[in-house]
């Protein structure tokens, strides 16, 4: 870091809410380009990833994490906790909710109560964001605002769409005002600090998600066995193995004659090279190890 650096408002800032609220669609949003793997079925995040946003006089690290769940399952505790040690080391923190799904009263009130356990172990700046406006009627903007800021001594609220990327200059204006005055912790041609290889992963796992139903995805973690570079070919070699639960599985995942599991090397491959800016050749296997989602020693191996 240069010393004579001028200083900048840079700082950590944790995105924090439920499952499918919009926390990946909103970093992807910030960011301007996809890091985090999105998909329509919860809980498609396992792993803090973070993405860094630079301004003239910002830089912002965002750390998009698993979305806050009650699961008694050791995948998600340890997916949980991940979400929730980001709490304890960052400047400000984002608590991202659907506004389009409306909850029985019933229901919203142990929601609310989950919500309020959540941020009462937060210790930093803290703002509510209301995502998914462009699905409902404006006219309930205001009354939600009015609701939601009783849950907590939230610094802002702010409304917005991750997907279409309303409100979002208005959140960054707020994040900024909490933020330190500070160095950069990155160089500002780097969006992100995960690595190639597990971006290739992510969006093979992504690929698998969207590709298969029921509880598939559930029962899928993404290795990636080797990764080599030919530079006089400019050809990237990548293989990995897509590890399952169950040999049920094996046959949905690789499909009538290879079908299904040519469509997700297709579409990762795709993916990967607008990633890498490079020709890509991946080859896939597709593994059984019963039971990894409870092998406390596998979830390590994948960083959880």
């Amino acid at each position: 870091m240069n010393i004579f650096e001028k200083p900048v408002k840079s700082g950590l800032v944790a995105i924090v809410g439920p499952p499918n609220a919009g926390k990946s669609t909103l970093m992807n949003n910030l960011l301007g380009q996809k890091i985090s793997i999105v998909t329509p079925k919860p809980q498609t995040t396992r792993n803090r990833i973070a993405g860094i946003v630079n301004g003239k006089e910002y830089q912002i690290v965002f750390l998009d994490t698993p979305g806050l769940h009650k699961s008694r399952e050791p995948l998600n505790i340890e997916m949980v906790k991940v979400a929730m040690e980001s709490l304890a080391e960052v400047d400000a923190v984002l608590f991202l909710i659907d506004v389009s799904l409306p909850l029985p009263e019933k229901l919203e009130k142990k929601k609310k109560a989950e919500f309020r356990s959540y941020m009462e172990q937060v210790k930093s700046p803290a703002i509510m964001v209301l995502n998914k406006i462009d699905l409902v009627d404006r006219k309930i903007i205001l009354p939600l605002i009015e609701k939601y800021s009783n849950l907590f001594p939230f610094k802002a609220v702010v409304p917005l769409s991750a997907l279409t990327g309303d409100g979002t200059e208005n959140l960054l204006d707020e994040i900024i005002s909490l933020l330190p005055m500070g160095p950069r912790y990155f160089p500002e041609d780097i969006p992100t600090d995960a690595s190639e290889r597990f971006l290739c992963g992510e969006i093979i796992r992504e690929k698998v998600f969207l590709l298969t139903g029921q509880e598939i995805p559930y029962s899928t973690a993404v290795i990636v066995d080797s990764f080599k570079e030919d530079t006089v070919k400019k050809l990237i070699t990548i293989h990995a193995s897509i590890v399952l639960e169950k040999k049920s599985q094996k046959g949905i995942v690789i499909g009538k004659g290879g079908k299904k599991l040519g469509a997700i090397g297709s579409a990762a491959r795709k993916d990967i090279e607008l990633l890498l800016g490079e020709k890509v050749l991946l080859k896939l296997w597709v593994k059984v190890k019963k039971n990894w989602s409870r092998n406390e020693q596998f979830l390590k191996e994948l960083g959880l």
